[in-house]
């Protein structure tokens, strides 16, 4: 499937805001004029507690480069305005790095079959206003135009008594499972990145969470 020009549609005013959010559905390479404004929405958000990513614009821009590569490669946008305010993403597994596949492979799964969420991240002043439902409803309509069966995704697992847990933490696995899926702890893998306050990359442990599509 080759990129095709996105799709916006309203959302509710968001009385946080006080504009109207619109999202916009942009496939492959189409996402190149957003490359900049997401490299930057991503380490914002992904600071906050569980990931607090001390992130690098250069690296953001070649990581969303190369995952917009995929012709089937798929970008949610959440624009407040001209602002990009949040981004969903999604690409079919068989074309994500080995980090990903390779958890699925040796556990016999058929990767051809499973559509990858990359991240779902929002300004936390956009959050609460339905936008979380809609970024996994997107993705998962297209994984069924692809005719994959399976989405899945990975979360960062920190310990309870991390030093920068806020304490006010709610993890999102609740609103995960409402969506339908389930956590597969027996499916892991291991990612790097510097945290804030870290003076150099250290490995991270995430598990994953799959739904199997009606």
């Amino acid at each position: 499937m080759t990129g095709s020009a996105g799709q916006v549609d309203p959302m509710q005013n968001n009385p946080s805001a006080g504009a109207t959010v619109q999202v916009k559905v942009i496939r492959g390479a189409d996402i190149g004029p957003y490359v900049a404004d997401l490299a930057r929405l991503r380490i914002s958000v992904f600071r906050a507690f569980p990931y607090l990513y001390d992130g690098d614009l250069d690296y953001e821009r070649d990581y969303i480069s190369r995952y917009s590569a995929s012709l089937c490669s798929l970008f949610v946008l959440a624009l407040d305005g001209e602002r990009v305010v949040g981004v969903a993403t999604g690409v079919p597994l068989a074309d994500e790095a080995e980090a990903f596949k390779r958890p699925f492979e040796d556990a016999g799964h058929a990767t051809e079959n499973i559509f990858y969420f990359g991240e779902s991240v929002l300004l936390s002043e956009y959050r609460g206003q339905g936008l979380g439902v809609r970024f996994f409803a997107e993705r998962e309509r297209h994984a069924r135009a692809l005719g994959l069966r399976v989405c899945a995704f990975c979360a960062v697992e920190r310990e309870e008594d991390h030093p920068r847990r806020p304490t006010d933490y709610v993890p999102l696995n609740g609103f995960w499972h409402k969506r339908g899926y389930r956590h597969a702890p027996q499916l892991r893998t291991q990612l790097s990145w510097k945290d804030i306050g870290e003076e150099s990359e250290s490995l991270k442990s995430l598990s994953f969470w799959l739904r199997t599509l009606a």
